[in-house]
């Protein structure tokens, strides 16, 4: 900064002539300005910024491979957190050491080893002569069948050839769809299982798809490769003795929240909370890491940044002599994922939510822009009293404030509890979700600059009663959002079943006008089938403003069809 001023002295002509003596002042003038910026950081301070270089660096370790919710990475990170806990005079919440609040994540489908198909006694090998179809039901069939003909209570045989050779200009087929109407269609007719195979050169690309969401087959469905096909079962016409066996099972992952409880025997409580998971190696398809080769994702930033952040403050509040609440400390797991642990945590509450005074979410905060110093709070308008709480001319961070109590983190869950929220961020940059997210880019300074911020809020906050809380207008779950028309729903991450469960309508948006409501679960957008989020985000991305098209949903056990115009 200093020698920013001397440039626009114009001392660079000076020094032009009188080089040795412009290097001695500006020599004493670096010695002068280092001493005065050392000045400002006290050894409280200075302790402060080692205690968070130790955890981030630690946090974003490579032995902790990216901290992917449910893996041996997220369990030494869960371990640490919890000793840090235990260290500052934090307990449990119910003070017997454990910190853990373990919660289930379905993580898709999985073909168990008990998956079989003999052909004439021959076993034929899973994944490489036949696969079964993710969306299949689970059963044994065993027949004496002939390829040609299709008879009742026997196992038919479904070319794709004719299927691809009709589509191939087709930009809006979908393969597994018609394949689901082919196999619900035998079933009717009388199938007990269906055998797909391709006897045209059009590649299929079947493969077994573990996130697929679709409803299930009343048969069991399998894909038979052309080679095997070709060995085992080239006459069409002779009689075959076949044993199919299907065994498709739900796949889960145990992810863990860490709570830490300060009691201070008061009638409410103060929620901090950062998620502490991130990518690992981008298994979840979440990365926007272009390489080929796997790389370990550390999330330095991404949210390591939070997680040291919730520490240092938890042991500054233990420190404080705010009193008139208490202190609830949680390190999330599965926010990657969707939010999956604050959902659960607020679903399975560890205290009483109705006692809750608000909540502060910290999320990436750790790469402050120095030049602009730009601080994003949200959630500004989910309690009258942040107009007088929050700093907005605060001398060090450039305030930019978001009423919105939802948004792409944590905070989102406890809104949705009608909890008061505060989201601290400190924007994106180049290396969001890819293995470049590492600790030696996180600004440590300006990270302790807003830990001062958040204390000195929560210590104005501390002399007031609850805080009343108040909605707000809906905002994107997703970091990016390039879509041109925006349905207006908040769609629940953690649903496992078919379709996209709404967690929340947004007033006046698209989806309230056509009387879309929460626990709706949508299917379908115009033409396009939606199985999940991802193929919700797919389906969007086909529409323009003012598009008008039809929403297909099921409402307790009614399907219905809404006019929806975006």
């Amino acid at each position: 900064m200093h020698g920013l001023q001397y440039k626009e002295c114009r001392f660079v002509n000076f020094a032009s002539h009188y080089p040795k003596i412009m290097k001695y002042i500006l020599a004493v003038l670096l010695l002068c300005s280092q001493f005065s910026v050392a000045q400002k950081i006290s050894k409280a301070d200075k302790k402060i910024i080692k205690s968070l270089q130790l955890h981030i660096n630690y946090l974003s370790d490579d032995k902790l491979e990216g901290r992917r919710t449910g893996s041996a990475g997220e369990k030494l990170a869960y371990e640490y957190i919890s000793t840090q806990f235990k260290n500052a005079g934090i307990t449990a919440v119910n003070n017997d050491d454990n910190y853990v609040q373990p919660f289930e994540v379905n993580d898709g489908k999985q073909v168990s080893a008990e998956t079989g198909f003999w052909v004439n006694d021959h076993a034929l090998l899973l994944n490489k002569d036949f696969l079964p179809f993710a969306f299949s039901a689970n059963s044994t069939v065993q027949c004496e069948v002939s390829q040609s003909l299709k008879e009742k209570g026997e196992a038919w045989f479904f070319d794709l050839n004719e299927l691809l050779t009709q589509n191939t200009t087709n930009p809006h087929f979908d393969l597994n769809d018609a394949i689901i109407k082919t196999v619900a269609d035998f079933e009717k007719r009388g199938a007990t299982a269906v055998v797909v195979y391709n006897s045209s050169s059009i590649p299929d690309k079947i493969k077994f798809e573990e996130k697929d969401k679709t409803e299930t087959t009343r048969i069991p469905v399998i894909y038979l490769s052309a080679e095997a096909k070709a060995k085992y079962l080239a006459d069409e016409i002779g009689t075959n003795k076949l044993k199919l066996k299907v065994q498709v099972d739900t796949k889960k992952r145990t992810g863990h929240n860490v709570v830490g409880y300060l009691n201070n025997n008061a009638a409410t409580t103060v929620i901090l909370g950062a998620h502490y998971d991130h990518l690992g190696y981008g298994e979840d398809r979440n990365s926007l890491y272009a390489g080929t080769t796997p790389m370990i994702h550390n999330g330095a930033d991404d949210n390591a940044s939070g997680t040291a952040a919730l520490i240092e403050l938890s042991k500054q509040l233990k420190a404080s002599g705010n009193k008139k609440n208490n202190y609830l400390f949680i390190a999330f797991s599965g926010e990657e994922l969707g939010l999956f642990g604050s959902k659960f945590f607020t679903e399975h509450p560890l205290i009483n939510l109705s006692n809750v005074n608000y909540m502060i979410n910290m999320d990436m905060v750790g790469r402050l822009n120095d030049s602009t110093r730009g601080l994003t709070i949200g959630g500004f308008g989910t309690s009258p009293a942040w107009n007088q709480l929050i700093d907005t001319e605060h001398r060090y961070f450039k305030i930019k404030l978001d009423s919105s109590g939802t948004g792409p983190s944590d905070h989102t869950s406890f809104y949705r509890k009608d909890i008061p929220v505060l989201f601290f961020f400190t924007g994106t940059h180049s290396d969001y979700h890819k293995p470049s997210d590492d600790a030696d880019k996180i600004n440590y300074a300006g990270q302790l600059q807003l830990m001062k911020y958040i204390f000195n809020l929560i210590s104005k906050a501390d002399s007031r009663e609850k805080l009343a809380f108040t909605k707000t207008k809906e905002a994107a779950t997703t970091a990016k959002n390039s879509f041109k028309v925006s349905l207006g729903i908040m769609p629940d991450y953690t649903y496992s079943g078919n379709g996209v469960h709404v967690d929340g309508v947004s007033a006046g948006k698209a989806a309230e006008k056509a009387g879309i409501k929460t626990g709706d679960v949508i299917i379908q957008l115009g033409e396009h089938k939606v199985s999940d989020v991802q193929a919700y985000m797919s389906a969007l991305g086909k529409f323009n403003k003012g598009e008008a098209t039809k929403v297909k949903l099921i409402r307790g056990k009614e399907e219905l069809v809404l006019d929806i115009v975006f």
